[in-house]
């Protein structure tokens, strides 16, 4: 199982992404993510502190700072970029960190950002329409041979675009999202889905479309993107299964554990069992952490869990005690 770690969030000080960056690969992290948001919004629209630095000068800074670690975005906003922009900043990336960039794209649903800045925010299923296209043309333009493109939203001519990426066929391409729209497209272009709650459609993280993404919702998910994989003809387990954990909450004790998944349950409406499986969390010691994990691996196929980054103390700890039971 691999681990990722996102920074970029809130009370992460751009001014230290290229020291924590260093941090997170000497801990022993294979992967690091960066939100890509005009605005950091939490659950139901409450507005995160701090600002929304730049997602591709995050990565670039990450990329100077590692010689190891896979730098990718949970998830670029396909609405904020023209595919021939996107292909050419993924690229550079890639470039620049010596083959280790990630594609991490998804359709954009922070409804907030949007609304502030103006920039169109068409329905969902317009959204997704335009992600479809803009994987087909980035793609394609990293060929090796000029991409020409007419479509409902693109339109590409002899496009012969340099840089292309030190990775062939191209970096992997990592889509984030729960809803089946976002599934049938992640059968036809995905490396790795990070699968999450449905938000696109409401535009917002609600807690309960978080809750309702409970154990047998997040394996019903993988089975309908694995049975579109299977129809569109590609091998459904060449897609892997990628879990970003939102909320990683670290008890020094099995009572101190407890507790926290009762406290939780009673703000969710869910059984403490329950949220001790929820997919978006991961509650407990290092040792029930570890189990919940191995369950993971065995019942999701999950083989990559991404954090949020939280501090050096809980990356430390994550990284000491539970890293090297799950290598």
């Amino acid at each position: 199982m691999r681990f990722g770690m996102q920074l970029g969030l809130g009370s992460n000080d751009v001014t230290q992404i290229h020291d924590t960056a260093q941090m997170v690969e000497d801990l022993g992290y294979d992967t690091i993510y960066f939100p890509d948001h005009l605005v950091l919004e939490g659950p139901e629209r409450q507005r995160m502190d701090g600002p929304a630095y730049d997602s591709m000068a995050m990565a670039t800074l990450a990329a100077h700072a590692t010689r190891r670690v896979r730098i990718g975005h949970l998830v670029l906003c396909n609405l904020f970029r023209h595919p021939a922009v996107t292909a050419q900043s993924l690229a550079t990336l890639d470039r620049l960190s010596g083959g280790r960039a990630l594609t991490g794209i998804g359709s954009g649903w922070t409804e907030t950002e949007f609304r502030m800045t103006g920039i169109p925010f068409p329905p969902i299923a317009e959204r997704l329409r335009m992600l479809d296209e803009s994987l087909t043309c980035i793609r394609g333009v990293w060929d090796d041979v000029p991409f020409t493109h007419h479509g409902e939203f693109f339109d590409f001519e002899e496009a012969d675009l340099l840089p292309k990426p030190v990775q062939k066929p191209h970096p992997p391409i990592v889509l984030g999202g729960g809803g089946k729209g976002l599934l049938r497209i992640a059968a036809r272009h995905a490396d790795v889905v990070n699968i999450i709650a449905p938000v696109g459609q409401q535009g917002y993280i609600s807690m309960q479309g978080a809750a309702e993404l409970d154990s047998d919702a997040f394996r019903s998910k993988i089975d309908f993107l694995r049975s579109e994989a299977a129809r569109v003809g590609r091998d459904p387990q060449a897609i892997e299964i990628a879990n970003f954990v939102f909320m990683m909450m670290l008890a020094d004790s099995p009572d101190a554990s407890r507790r926290m998944r009762e406290e939780m349950a009673a703000v969710t409406n869910a059984t403490p069992e329950d949220v001790g499986r929820a997919p978006m969390a991961l509650i407990g010691t290092t040792e029930e952490m570890v189990t919940e994990l191995r369950r993971r691996a065995t019942e999701w196929d999950v083989r990559e869990v991404a954090l949020q980054w939280q501090d050096e103390k809980a990356a430390e700890t994550f990284a000491r005690e539970v890293l090297p039971a799950l290598r």
